[in-house]
């Protein structure tokens, strides 16, 4: 109904029965989406002709997106997954009612060169591998007749596209979502980098008042002159409207882009306060034909309202309060799957990360789902994302626009996630040259001018003191005490020594971590070699003890990152007990199995009553001395052995760790934990046999 008929007949009934009662805002729906992730056709090579529509795909292989053709070769090592071109083609008919309507087609995620054709008519080309992005179809999609997709998809190196190598395996295919949306042709601008067209600049934050400045970008497609408003309205949790604003009204011609710039003053405004209190606002911005009082668009985006910053001597705050940022580094593929995982998987991961208590995720390396980002802002983490500029770079132009235009499409499609804290621009390159320290110069240039309310970041493991680290506002470090360099005592002596010699300098710890296997186990282990086959539970556990133990003293560092929440596929890798596989995971690559280090995090990081037994997978022994060791967040932790008490009762240490010393009889051995904590008690036990 137009908005000018709604409000004569809201004000007769006013007359009739009095003021209304309050309703929940409830944005108009103006957009119609078609899903297309069913009934694709798939073949792993290049054929001439494919993209025609008539083109014979029956002897092709039906597929559901998400899909990827390296789900089993890209996770068994060898370093021989196929890397080329596969191609996908869909029929489908959508309804006669988006006749009239702009047309996008829109893929969530495509690895990593991507050529699209509907009906023929070539659509375009998407150079990245990570970022969603949109065609304009609408001059090629016939509504309520049948219809031709077609994709041309290729994950081979190019020397002009970002990653040129990296230590993940690269999945090739249609690995996220498709979906077709039709908007009126007085609508929300679609093609904005993919971005959602509506962007929430937070200009003040009090106790007393939020203001926040709203950018709308627009566009008229019709035939002929419009006159146009442009309402935003900010509503809470429960949908009470907390502000709103109407742009004055404006004549805008035919195909012709606008832009609209509004402020929203919000009173006593409830904050997003990481895991404490993820509270978000809803902002909806309406397009309004003025003409006929029509809203014809609208795009509701979250609204948290928040401030962070970093001092170089305290770490990192959230609205002025200090939080230690107890991070992970997770990238997005699940055993037997790669990358083409469900909204359901992702939530099982933030369960996980939950359960740990970590509060602070690193997408690494590249920009992931927009259903994490949603997850992040719902659950409160905060989130370090970043494009994929992973060991090397090409010094060409086309390599650094390419470059550019991951990070602008990064930025403008998560710009209203209140989880993002920190943009990065890069990890781990290889070589401190001219071209490279240009390029991250140029990148974090672009991340202040996209983004002034949120910090640029680099992950390095060149001298600390390299040039690399010296374009972002905030610097951090991939640093492997213990298992790359095994001769150290940990990362605290290196944390102080570098806090020492640079103190403005704001620094993190962005990975540390150590192999680990649950099937290899060792008494009293040693320093493996990290590229052999042998990569024992129990050491990865004692890095994690060393680590933790000086990285919780040092309230400086800004955050620290543990590597890796889970395992995941590395094709070119040989070590360990599965080939292909990286597992400094603190979680199996099948997410099944919570590897001993999970529960010194959990111990450490949450006030849930738990006890944990180490190595109790480890059950047929080899020797009879051993030490028990085990974590715990109850009052108090025993021990007992073959059903006898081992000492008295006694308190987690300060790390919340207890070990005992203790002797194997031959034969079949109990070993009982137990604690109690608020009168209850916990208990975690293991069978093993000398």
């Amino acid at each position: 109904m137009a908005r000018t008929r709604l409000s004569v007949l809201l004000l007769l009934s006013t007359m009739l029965v009095g003021a209304p009662a309050a309703s929940a805002y409830e944005p108009p729906a103006t957009r119609q989406h078609v899903g297309l992730d069913a009934g694709w056709r798939f073949v792993r090579s290049d054929v001439a002709g494919a993209e025609t529509p008539g083109f014979n795909d029956s002897a092709w292989t039906p597929v559901t997106v998400p899909h990827t053709w390296n789900a089993s070769d890209g996770q068994d090592g060898g370093s021989n997954y196929h890397r080329g071109i596969g191609w996908y083609r869909k029929h489908f008919t959508p309804p006669s009612s988006l006749a009239g309507k702009r047309l996008w087609l829109q893929f969530d995620g495509v690895n990593q060169v991507a050529d699209v054709w509907v009906n023929g008519v070539r659509l375009g080309q998407h150079r990245g591998g990570f970022a969603a992005f949109r065609f304009d179809a609408t001059s090629a999609v016939k509504p309520g007749q049948d219809n031709v997709i077609a994709v041309k998809a290729d994950n081979a190196a190019k020397p002009d596209v970002a990653p040129l190598s990296a230590d993940f395996t690269f999945f090739g295919g249609i690995y996220r979502s498709v979906s077709l949306t039709a908007v009126d042709p007085l609508g929300i601008r679609m093609g904005d980098f993919g971005g959602p067209g509506v962007y929430l600049r937070q200009r003040a934050l009090s106790d007393e008042s939020a203001r926040v400045e709203v950018t709308t970008k627009a566009w008229n497609n019709n035939a002929t002159t419009k006159r146009v408003e442009v309402r935003t309205v900010v509503a809470d949790q429960t949908g009470t409207i907390v502000g709103e604003t109407t742009a004055a009204t404006r004549s805008v011609n035919a195909a012709t882009g606008f832009d609209t710039a509004q402020t929203i003053t919000i009173p006593r405004p409830h904050r997003w306060h990481g895991k404490t209190d993820p509270y978000r606002y809803r902002a909806s911005v309406e397009i309004i034909d003025a003409d006929i009082g029509d809203v014809t668009d609208v795009v509701t985006q979250p609204l948290g309202l928040r401030t962070t910053a970093v001092d170089a001597n305290t770490g990192f705050s959230l609205n002025g309060r200090s939080v230690r940022l107890h991070g992970v580094n997770a990238h997005q593929d699940r055993l037997n799957q790669g990358w083409a995982v469900t909204p359901a998987q992702q939530r099982q991961d933030f369960d996980l990360m939950d359960e740990m208590g970590v509060n602070a995720l690193r997408t690494a390396h590249y920009q992931q789902s927009e259903d994490v980002y949603d997850l992040a802002d719902e659950r409160g983490y905060v989130v370090w994302t970043e494009i994929p500029l992973v060991n090397e770079v090409t010094d060409s132009a086309a390599f650094r626009a390419n470059a550019q235009q991951q990070l602008l499409e990064m930025i403008r499609q998560n710009f209203n996630h209140p989880s993002i804290a920190f943009w990065g621009v890069g990890n781990e390159q290889k070589t401190s040259n001219a071209a490279t320290n240009n390029l991250l110069r140029d990148l974090a240039a672009a991340v202040r001018a996209e983004d002034s309310g949120r910090h640029s970041t680099y992950a390095s493991h060149l001298g600390d003191l390299d040039a690399v680290s010296s374009h972002t506002e905030l610097a951090a470090y991939n640093k492997y005490f213990g298992w790359y360099n095994n001769s150290s005592t940990g990362p605290g002596g290196w944390a102080d020594r570098l806090h020492a010699s640079d103190p403005a300098r704001k620094i993190a710890l962005s990975e540390y971590g150590a192999g680990g296997s649950i099937n290899q186990h060792e008494e009293n282990p040693r320093p493996p070699v990290t590229t052999s086959r042998w990569h024992p539970e129990e050491y990865q556990t004692l890095v994690h003890e060393n680590s933790w133990a000086q990285l919780r003293t040092r309230e400086y560092l800004w955050g620290t990152f543990v590597w890796n929440m889970f395992d995941f596929a590395v094709d070119s890798r040989s070590e360990g007990d599965t080939l292909g596989r990286n597992d400094k995971g603190l979680v199996t690559y099948d997410r099944a199995t919570r590897k001993d280090a999970f529960y010194l995090y959990k111990a450490n990081w949450t006030t849930t009553p738990f006890v944990h037994l180490n190595s109790a997978r480890w059950v047929q022994r080899t020797t009879a001395a051993t030490t028990v060791r085990a974590y715990g967040t109850t009052d108090t932790v025993q021990l007992i052995l073959n059903g006898q008490a081992v000492g008295a009762p006694k308190p987690p240490a300060a790390d919340h760790i207890c070990a005992w010393p203790i002797t194997l009889r031959p034969g079949v051995n109990t070993v009982t934990i137990t604690g109690t904590r608020d009168g209850r008690t916990y208990t975690d036990t293991a069978t093993w046999t000398l």
